[in-house]
């Protein structure tokens, strides 16, 4: 079935309704597109999160002590990047029958559900041990929902990028982190600061996973503007960014796939290193209210958006490989030294978050599709996204979880062997796919 006469769903009809004039759309529109699309994701997934270490040790888990209830809490948030790549798996399989624009509905209505059903999450206390059970099913929808709310405006920014300038439209989509996670901060932040410790935990911490549903649903059609517009059906037509079966993309993109998943680890592994981990660390070891290193966090996360911007005119001046190649051993040497900052009070966390977040920016705003050029053109859509969930699930999915672990176990030093471990496998699959990576410039 062609693609212009798959059935569309009305948010898909109201979305094209709005190129009936045919004008041509500029990079500028795809760019606002894709960062509204990333910003809501990230929100959603800064959201949950810091519910993780605020919220779900006491609600879910009340029954062990702080640490290993912050360690179970770590699990089921790792669930939705398990989740993933299934997501894309059933997904591919409903935008290949159904089209791109039903797709997209669906995957992120089914990530407004999760995210909204978790709002409603009855504690240990009422359930008992059926809590974690649906806190660990909403998860995962929100996984699958993530695995399939790929829409390829990455890709067609990226091929839309002018020459020369391949860097700084690759950083565009990267952006997303940062900001949603400035929202978040900020948002729980003032419940913190707002609201009793009793009221917090029985209703405030609920109120962010409504807005998270809200911003989804305007996410949704800002991106559903994109993906039905001319421009992108006709890539779509000359098999740019068209879904292909799962099983025939890895067959034959299988190498650039894993070169794709495991080039960025370090920016991946930094990513929960100065977002997740080192508000668990201060909120379980030390003294510190958990809303001022909130605000510790979103100023952090502004220096990291302005390294984001700095990496796409350092890629397109030195080259992409570079760029990750040399982020990669700032992190390695980061890693040896800076957790211990966490120990040293305010100043200590103030110089780690900064820190931390502009080589985060760095190698983050390089980080994603940097081998998208090099699949072929019919599996692009495809390979994309399966790269993209595997990058997350071995570079991310566990790293709070690991990192936290390491810390309680043998202390603050043992927390950057994780992030070490990263940003030594970004070199070496920079190394070993010398003739991929060398294509990425």
């Amino acid at each position: 079935m062609a693609a212009d006469t798959k059935p569309s769903p009305q948010a898909e009809r109201d979305a094209r309704a709005l190129h009936d004039d045919g004008q041509p759309i500029a990079p500028s529109e795809i760019a606002i597109g894709v960062i509204i699309g990333r910003t809501s994701e990230f929100f959603d997934f800064f959201v949950y999160a810091i519910a993780s270490v605020l919220v779900f040790p006491a609600l879910v888990f009340p029954y062990l002590d702080p640490l290993s209830a912050t360690l179970a809490s770590f699990a089921i948030f790792a669930l939705a990047f398990v989740a993933r790549p299934l997501g894309t798996v059933i997904f591919t399989a409903i935008d290949r029958r159904h089209g791109r624009g039903a797709k997209l509905t669906i995957a992120l209505f089914l990530l407004g559900g999760s995210t909204a059903a978790i709002a409603f999450l009855p504690g240990h206390q009422s359930i008992g041990a059926a809590s974690a059970l649906l806190l660990a099913l909403f998860r995962m929808g929100q996984g699958v929902a993530l695995g399939g709310s790929w829409d390829g405006l990455a890709s067609l920014l990226s091929l839309n990028a002018p020459a020369g300038k391949r860097g700084r439209y690759a950083m565009i989509p990267q952006l997303g982190a940062p900001l949603g996670l400035i929202v978040a901060s900020l948002l729980f932040m003032f419940l913190l600061s707002t609201l009793s410790a009793e009221d917090f935990l029985g209703w405030g911490w609920r109120y962010p996973f409504f807005v998270a549903f809200a911003i989804n649903v305007v996410a949704l059609f800002a991106r559903l503007r994109i993906v039905v517009t001319p421009e992108y059906a006709r890539l779509f037509e000359e098999r740019a960014l068209r879904p292909a079966p799962v099983a025939e993309t890895l067959h034959a993109n299988w190498k650039i796939i894993i070169a794709g998943a495991f080039a960025p680890l370090a920016s991946f592994a930094m990513f929960h290193m100065v977002t997740v981990y080192p508000l668990s660390w201060v909120f379980l070891f030390t003294e510190d209210r958990p809303e001022r290193f909130l605000l510790i966090e979103a100023v952090a996360a502004v220096a990291g958006a302005a390294a984001i911007i700095a990496s796409g005119y350092l890629a397109d001046r030195v080259g992409r490989r570079a760029v990750l190649g040399a982020t990669a051993a700032a992190i390695a040497a980061f890693s040896g030294f800076a957790p211990q900052l966490l120990g040293a009070g305010e100043a200590g966390e103030v110089i780690f978050m900064v820190t931390g977040f502009v080589l985060l920016g760095l190698a983050f705003g390089q980080s994603s599709g940097a081998l998208s050029a090099n699949f072929r053109p019919s599996h692009r859509y495809t390979a994309s996204a399966l790269t993209s969930d595997l990058a997350w699930l071995f570079g991310a999915g566990f790293a709070p979880l690991v990192a936290l672990w390491l810390s309680g176990a043998f202390g603050l030093i043992a927390a950057g062997a994780y992030l070490l471990s990263g940003a030594l496998c970004t070199l070496v699959a920079l190394g070993l796919n010398r003739e991929l990576a060398q294509r990425i410039e």
